[in-house]
């Protein structure tokens, strides 16, 4: 047992550790992380000037609804990302409340990829608003990095009407707690701008992150925060008291190791410009619970018709198909299928994918139905399902079976290319409005209010949020 294990919560808290920087590699400040301010919210600013200065709230209009972003102004009421949006209807009843745009926030962000990419190609996407750059190799065309982060976040403006905040620093965790410090903030008076750009130091590194929360370290969520709130730790500084067996002893082999690194502001992780994808999926938020096979069933194979264009659109192939649902309490279960061939047939994900749903039981509701594969791999699945169905007696009529999918997948995705997503589809993408094409984020914030449909009325209680994979982090 360390000396930190015998003393009491309220002497451990009140350390700092004393300790030189360490010697984790160079002292330059080679990593920027670019943040856009509000960035959901900022789009429909500029895309409807009419709503500037009026608290905006953006993401999921109806019952079932979370906030994606919010204006500065909606901040000020106590609203913001991956809340409840009946919440956020009550604390802000003068809120304009606008159903995210994902397609838009999509075409936004490219461009904003494109300013990024004319000072380094290398970039590390985060999220549509956010990204890492290494800007080693950038520094005798632009200057130094605090030049280059000024001269970023003047492009951004000049180019898109928008604004970003950018932090600079050896590393990505240090450079993304910078590009929060230097955000505007919202106070009940009004907004108050941030810095713009802020850079820390070698030098400045420790001193400037032992007094931040435990929480604003990587890996540590609101349970990891309470347990080590008990032991009391709250601070990164309280942290690093710690030696790396204690953490272990307190949050498991992995992220013990890594929170001794960070809490000494060690991040080795380089910016990475490419990342292979691991999988594609889709899945559906119900604006109220399904109970029936039939409707799910439909669902599943209106989500497998998207999934299997995109993997054929990527060129790729999967051998894993995984169901996801999520009951009315939020219980969440997923059930895979792995196949010893690939596919990316979208039929044949509708298959499998229901075949998976039969055994789940319904009479709870399903709130969410999703259906990813993954275990991906570049190339064609035709040559390797053929082989080893011609390896058994029906081996040429399953062949023929799946040739025909195959065919008929190439002749859907050949007139989607040519006449768009809703020239054609099968049977389960129709419905009485048209075709029923699943589009990338079309309810990543919970669906919207249907037309014609009374708002939903606020609630005075907070409840947990369904989906918060695409929300803005700020």
């Amino acid at each position: 047992m360390t000396p930190e294990d015998e003393m009491t919560p309220e002497e451990t808290s009140g350390r700092r550790l004393e300790t030189a920087r360490p010697a984790t590699g160079s002292a330059a400040l080679d990593v920027l992380h670019v943040d856009m301010d509000c960035f959901f919210a900022a789009v429909e600013v500029l895309d409807n000037p009419s709503l500037a200065g009026k608290p905006v709230i953006v993401g999921g209009t109806g019952a079932r609804g979370v906030v994606a972003s919010c204006s500065y102004e909606a901040r000020a009421t106590g609203v913001s990302s991956a809340m409840p949006m009946t919440e956020a209807r009550r604390r802000c009843p003068a809120a304009v409340v606008i159903q995210g745009r994902h397609d838009r926030y999509g075409e936004v962000s490219r461009q904003l990829h494109d300013v990024l990419r004319a000072f380094t190609p290398i970039i590390e996407p985060i999220a549509f608003d956010e990204a890492f750059l290494d800007v080693s190799g950038s520094h005798r065309l632009f200057g130094p990095s605090r030049a280059i982060a000024w001269s970023i976040r003047g492009r951004v403006r000049a180019e898109l009407d928008l604004d970003c905040s950018v932090g600079v620093g050896r590393s990505k965790l240090i450079a993304k707690l910078a590009s929060r410090e230097a955000k505007p903030r919202a106070t009940r008076t009004g907004r108050v701008d941030g810095a713009g750009v802020v850079v820390i130091t070698a030098d400045e590194e420790l001193p400037w992150l032992q007094p931040r929360s435990v929480s604003d370290l990587w890996g540590v969520g609101p349970r990891t925060t309470e347990r080590l709130g008990s032991y009391g730790i709250r601070t990164v500084g309280d942290l690093a008291l710690l030696d790396e067996a204690s953490l272990i002893r307190l949050v498991g082999r992995a992220a013990g190791r890594q929170l001794y690194r960070l809490a000494r502001a060690e991040d080795p992780r380089p910016v990475v410009a490419e990342r292979a994808v691991k999988s594609i999926g889709h899945e559906e938020t119900f604006a109220t619970d399904r109970y029936d096979f039939d409707s799910l069933h439909s669902e599943l194979v209106r989500l497998s018709d998207s999934v299997g264009g995109r993997l054929r659109s990527a060129g790729v192939v999967g051998r894993t198909v995984t169901l996801k649902v999520r009951f009315g309490d939020f219980t969440t279960i997923t059930r895979s299928h792995s196949l010893s061939s690939p596919l990316q047939s979208s039929a044949e994900i509708a298959e499998i994918g229901s075949a998976l749903l039969a055994g789940v039981e319904l009479g709870r509701g399903l709130r969410l139905i999703g259906i990813t594969v993954s275990s991906l791999e570049t190339g064609g699945a035709a040559a390797g399902r053929q082989l080893e169905l011609l390896a058994i007696d029906s081996g040429r009529q399953e062949d023929d079976r799946h040739r025909a999918m195959g065919e008929v997948d190439a002749a859907v995705d050949a007139i989607r290319r040519r006449y768009g997503m809703a020239a054609v589809g099968s049977g389960g993408v129709v419905s009485s409005s048209g075709l029923r094409v699943k589009a990338i984020g079309d309810t990543a914030w919970g669906p919207a209010v249907p037309d014609g449909a009374p708002e939903p009325a606020p609630t005075p209680l907070s409840h947990p949020s369904p989906d918060r994979s695409h929300r803005e982090p700020r």
